[in-house]
């Protein structure tokens, strides 16, 4: 029964069993299909063209909502809507908007609701990257109408929504995985921030901090590429500078970049309050006795009341922006842009109303740092800090803090101004703001809505254990073999006879030594007939394979895919044995000490032994040269 010389050199592969190896692929696991990469890096460059344009339709959609119900004149030159001479009429305005915003949303898609990036999160991790096809114009629409008639969003939140919802669209009417759909939302979605921003590298880490939750090349050159697309988008069809323009910066002394620092961590402190009260004041707008869709009519009508009193916290504002980066805003103007322009945003975006939330964090945190700033050099007049510097520091932490986007942060700040200076102050306080959040914070402005729904958005970015492991680490030693020539009944008694000799799956080989199959000890003892039946009778059909060089998880993924708790393990080479076979409880056996391991805490190097070997060397020595003397 028991074939001692098969356990130390394994068992050949019976021929049979070649087409099934081929079919459940016995080899290393499947390296990326080039052919399909290049593919859906074309469909990336494809829709990240299209939405280049759509981002320059959406500038000009909103310049025309705007001039039309704040100037009265069609054009689609931008104009500030705060330069508008309506008097009380403009807290109506507002409240128009997001009636007519309301109305889509009932009678369009419910989906336009919301900041964007959240929705199209979800839409990754429950729904295989599925967005409806509408989202594709209403989106836009509500967004120019919400925004157009003095809403306190950016373009690029319904531009990265509108890419997503396009790119996902794509995946939809095409033969591809839900994996290559993922890839196309996200291609979509950063194209669109890269367009308007002209931000393409700043863009790439959005689509992995907040999109992709990977970083691997077939999700990466599809989303770089249509990024580096999106950027030409913006050079051709916006302008060619830098977004945010401002003054030269110099390199900061090692007492600025602390002061720089410190001003992050506060920063951080405010992000983890905004977003606290905004998804307050959507709490609230939850416990109203009326129908949604009238909600964003209210908050409309909070915006036209502050906007009555702050005209710039009206509209787009990314000339506030460039204002305030400039260190010349006055006193008046930042503070506005700090407290007013943050009520205007938290009341409108929890009424659900069509928005986003990337320009009014910048604002705000722009705002926010030159306020730190100018604080800092009335009390420390030594101080070498300079405003632009601050406000730019504290719009990249408050971005930072509030999406917990470390790297978007801080690269968004350097291309988005041109300040290649910046940067180690940015990495300073947006670390600290990120820690501050980190904190005190359980989910961010991003993932606390689809949090409440249960949605678990993953936070790390670390290899797989099952990945590092592979199977020939875990693989049992001192393989039992039995023959096909055995009886069923001969098999169950030498099992009841030498239990400790017995595993709960045995590998069965023909009377040649070809492998034949396994049988489970379960099957075993549960057959009930007729015990002088050959022990192939118990065989499980069609066993897959793994080799011993293969990682846990494909192991496992081989499991999944063939719905067996067992494999066979058989050795690479041109003449591959079969050399032991492997169960889940193997797998979670192995995963539970690595996880052991990982988590394992204990020193490597003892420095109390190590001293005081170090001092009874010293008093003998010590003790050796009383002696001499």
């Amino acid at each position: 029964m028991r074939h001692p010389e098969l356990a130390h050199v394994g068992i050949p592969i019976a021929p049979s069993l070649d087409s099934t190896l081929a079919d459940d692929g016995v080899r290393p696991r499947v390296a990326p299909d080039k052919q399909r990469l290049v593919r859906i890096s074309a469909l990336a460059v494809l829709v990240a063209i299209t939405i280049s344009v759509l981002a320059r339709g959406l500038v000009y959609l909103i310049n025309l909502v705007t001039n039309l119900v704040f100037h009265g004149e069609a054009s689609l030159a931008y104009h500030s809507p705060a330069d508008n001479h309506l008097g009380l009429w403009v807290i109506v305005m507002p409240a128009l908007g997001g009636l007519v915003v309301g109305l889509m949303a009932i009678y369009g898609s419910k989906a336009i609701r919301g900041h964007g990036i959240p929705e199209a999160m979800e839409q990754i991790l429950t729904n295989q990257s599925r967005i409806k096809p509408s989202i594709m114009y209403l989106k836009p629409l509500s967004a120019a109408v919400s925004i157009g008639t003095g809403g306190p969003f950016g373009a690029e939140g319904p531009i990265i929504a509108t890419g997503g919802a396009l790119g996902s669209t794509l995946g939809q009417l095409i033969n591809i995985t839900h994996h290559e759909r993922k890839v196309l939302l996200a291609a979509g979605a950063t194209a669109g921030m890269s367009a308007i921003f002209g931000t393409p590298i700043a863009a790439v880490f959005l689509a992995i901090e907040l999109l992709l939750f990977e970083f691997s090349p077939r999700s990466l050159l599809p989303v770089a590429l249509a990024c580096i697309t999106g950027a030409a988008g913006h050079h051709l069809l916006f302008e060619q500078g830098p977004v945010f323009a401002m003054p030269a910066l110099a390199a900061p002394s090692n007492g600025a970049l602390a002061t720089y620092s410190i001003i992050g961590l506060l920063v951080g402190l405010a992000s983890v309050i905004i977003t606290k009260i905004v998804y307050f004041v959507e709490d609230l707008f939850e416990e109203l006795p009326i129908h949604w869709a009238w909600w964003p009519a209210l908050g409309g009508l909070a915006v036209g009341i502050i906007g009555y009193f702050a005209p710039h916290t009206l509209g787009v504002g990314y000339e506030n922006i460039s204002t305030v980066l400039s260190g010349n805003a006055p006193l008046s103007l930042l503070l506005a842009l700090c407290f007013l322009k943050f009520a205007s945003w938290a009341i409108s975006l929890g009424s659900g109303t069509s928005g986003g939330t990337l320009a009014p964090l910048l604002t705000i945190g722009g705002a926010t740092g030159a306020l730190l700033g100018v604080a800092i050099r009335h009390f420390f007049p030594a101080s070498d800090i300079v405003l632009p510097l601050a406000a730019l520091v504290g719009m990249a932490a408050m971005f930072a803090g509030a999406s917990r986007a470390l790297l978007t942060s801080i690269v968004f700040a350097v291309e988005s101004t041109g300040q290649a200076q910046a940067l180690l102050p940015l990495l300073g306080a947006c670390t600290g703001a990120y820690l501050v959040s980190f904190l005190l914070m359980g989910n961010t402005i991003m993932t606390e809505k689809i949090a409440r729904r249960g949605v678990k958005t993953p936070v790390d970015y670390e290899p797989d254990l099952l990945d590092k492991v592979n199977v020939e680490r875990v693989l049992q030693g001192n393989m039992l073999a039995i023959s096909t020539d055995n009886t069923i009944g001969e098999v169950r008694e030498w099992s009841e006879r030498e239990p400790e000799r017995t595993t709960p799956h045995l590998v069965t080989v023909n009377p040649d030594g070809t492998f034949a199959g396994i049988v489970s000890l379960v099957t075993l003892a549960g057959w009930h007939s007729d015990d002088n039946a050959p022990i192939s009778t118990l065989l499980q059909p069609r066993t897959a394979a793994v080799l011993a060089t293969d990682s846990l998880r494909t192991a496992v993924e081989r499991m999944a895919r063939e719905n067996v708790d067992v494999l066979p393990v058989v050795s690479s080479g041109t003449l591959p044995q079969v050399s032991g076979i492997i169960s889940y409880r193997d797998i979670l056996a192995a995963y539970k000490n690595r996880l052991e391991d990982d988590n394992k805490r204990a020193p490597h190097i003892l420095l109390k032994r190590k001293s005081l070997r170090v001092l009874l060397r010293g008093q003998a020595l010590f003790q050796k040269q009383r002696t001499e003397a």
